[in-house]
């Protein structure tokens, strides 16, 4: 299969130990050590607001988990504006929304991606009442069919502010992570996001800052690690 056709970087086409990779493991570890009675098998990726890397954090930490060896499915929630489909070169005329609309099975509508152990439910076709779908029964009934055959799953929702849907997926969750880029934050956003997650008693696992500089010590690592 053809390398992705959208502008997200993945970390399976990055040498091993590059400091993206790394960063993802690390935050791969990150979000099964913050566990305390149970593992965090179902992670919720959303945003304050548009633009701030929350479906290339989804995607590439789904693919972490699945080079650990973790069978692994990633779901593209963001009915609203999807790209998952496009990252991994994989049609969007079944997915999500026909799943959550339509009697049928998660293996009808999912597929397997090109990175090992790693399978997606891409968005599908847009539909007028995805907020009512998304806080149906059958989204449920997919979660927990996706917990039966799935080690991980991974949730790429809309940002948090403007819109109610990642905070309907957010309370299903076992915890979630807000994806916030350095150069657009805002304190007020942070707590208007922090406060709607209050809101459904969703499981903060904690914030992922996109766009930090590196400092000269991490890019000499990073340059160690993409040239061995």
């Amino acid at each position: 299969m053809s390398r992705q056709t959208s502008d997200l970087v993945l970390i399976s086409d990055l040498p091993a130990f590059s400091l993206t990779t790394e960063s993802f493991r690390t935050l791969r570890t990150n979000t099964q050590s913050t566990a305390t009675k149970s593992p965090i098998r179902m992670v919720c990726v959303t945003s304050c607001n548009q633009g701030e890397g929350k479906s290339m954090t989804a995607a590439n930490l789904a693919i972490s988990y699945a080079q650990q060896g973790m069978k692994t499915l990633l779901i593209d929630a963001d009915m609203r504006s999807p790209v998952l489909h496009k990252t991994f070169n994989i049609a969007n005329r079944a997915g999500l929304s026909l799943f959550l609309s339509h009697p049928g099975a998660l293996d009808q509508v999912s597929t397997e991606t090109r990175v090992e152990n790693l399978s997606l439910l891409p968005a599908g076709p847009v539909l007028a009442n995805h907020i009512e779908l998304l806080s149906s029964s059958r989204m449920e009934a997919l979660l927990k069919e996706a917990l039966s055959g799935f080690d991980r799953i991974v949730i790429d929702t809309p940002p948090i502010l403007p819109i109610t849907d990642a905070q309907i997926v957010a309370a299903l969750c076992d915890g979630v992570l807000l994806v916030v880029k350095v150069a657009n934050s805002r304190k007020a956003d942070l707590v208007n996001a922090k406060s709607k997650l209050e809101q459904v008693k969703a499981n903060l696992l904690g914030v992922v800052l996109n766009g930090q500089k590196r400092s000269s010590r991490e890019k000499r690592y990073s340059g160690y690690g993409d040239n061995h």
